[in-house]
């Protein structure tokens, strides 16, 4: 059964904008904490000292999410290439891996699981520039590339 690309491009795009969400909905409490905390103590400092690192956290996490979300944006899903590189889907005779944003595991509508990837994953370099037939090993376990969508 051939695999859905855009279906797994959909559920990567909306898991990243769940990240979004999530880390500018932090930010946001942690502002209006910090803008509700501004009475002078001590404790009070030590609070605010705390809740900036946390924001910082947060506007990371925030930025690395948006960088995902502009990578998915300039994946051609009509690309098409016999080896792997960015924006294949690879069918091995394990698993199946999309690789584009390190989202992590997506559950298709038929039940199957996808793992979502980033060209930075030790996975990736091992099957990278491989296509069809080719086998790489990976944590002591060989795998046979089956398919590259």
């Amino acid at each position: 059964m051939a695999i859905n690309k855009k279906e797994i491009y959909y559920k990567c795009l909306d898991a990243v904008n769940q990240k979004i969400e999530k880390y500018q909905n932090e930010m946001d409490m942690i502002k209006e904490s910090m803008e509700a905390n501004d009475v002078k103590t001590d404790y009070d400092e030590d609070n605010r000292g705390q809740l900036l690192g946390d924001f910082e956290k947060y506007a990371e996490y925030l930025n690395q999410a948006q960088e995902m979300k502009e990578k998915l944006a300039n994946l051609d899903l009509d690309h098409y290439s016999e080896i792997v590189n960015f924006g294949s889907v690879v069918e091995t005779n394990k698993d199946y891996y999309f690789v584009a944003v390190p989202v992590g595991e997506i559950i298709l509508e038929d039940g199957r699981q996808v793992y979502a990837i980033s060209t930075e994953a030790p996975i990736y370099q091992m099957m990278k520039d491989k296509k069809a037939g080719d086998s790489f090993n990976f944590k002591d376990k060989e795998r046979e590339i089956k398919r590259v969508h």
